[in-house]
C-alpha cells in the first residue's frame, strides 16, 4: 500500500483504516518520501510502526515477521534471522547495540497515521 498525506492531518500521513490491518500481523507501506514502513496490530489493537528494514540482513521484511510477547512486551521477530525487536522502542531483544527505528502513530477516526 501507498501512504498518503492528509491535509487535515499536517505532518503525519495517513496508512490505511485501522481495520484492514489484521491484528497479530503486520503490513508494509511506502511513506512518500520513499520509506518504507512496517505498521503491527496486536491482538490487543495496539498499534505500532518501525521501519521495515532488518538490520542485520538489509532486506525490507519486519513487516513479515512474526509478533510475539516477551513478559509482557510485544516484538515482531524477522523472518530472516528471527531477531527480535520491541514494537515500542525498536530495540533489539538480541543485540543490545542495535535497534530499528519506530514512528508514532495515531488511530483518528479509525484510520492508522504515522508521523515521519
Amino acid at each position: 500500500m501507498t501512504a498518503v498525506e492528509d491535509p487535515r492531518t499536517a505532518g503525519i500521513v495517513a496508512i490505511c483504516p485501522v481495520e484492514r490491518l489484521i491484528p497479530g500481523r503486520g503490513a508494509a507501506a511506502l511513506l512518500p518520501d520513499g520509506r518504507q514502513v512496517a505498521v503491527f496490530r496486536t491482538a490487543d489493537d495496539r498499534v505500532y510502526a518501525l521501519t521495515n528494514v532488518d538490520p542485520f540482513t538489509k532486506a525490507a521484511v519486519l513487516s513479515r515477521g512474526i509478533i510475539g510477547d516477551v513478559r509482557g512486551v510485544p516484538h515482531v521477530a524477522s523472518p530472516m534471522l528471527k531477531h527480535r525487536f520491541e514494537l515500542a522502542t525498536g530495540h533489539s531483544l538480541d543485540d543490545e547495540t542495535v535497534a530499528v527505528r519506530t514512528y508514532p502513530v495515531r488511530v483518528i477516526e479509525g484510520v492508522v497515521y504515522v508521523l515521519p
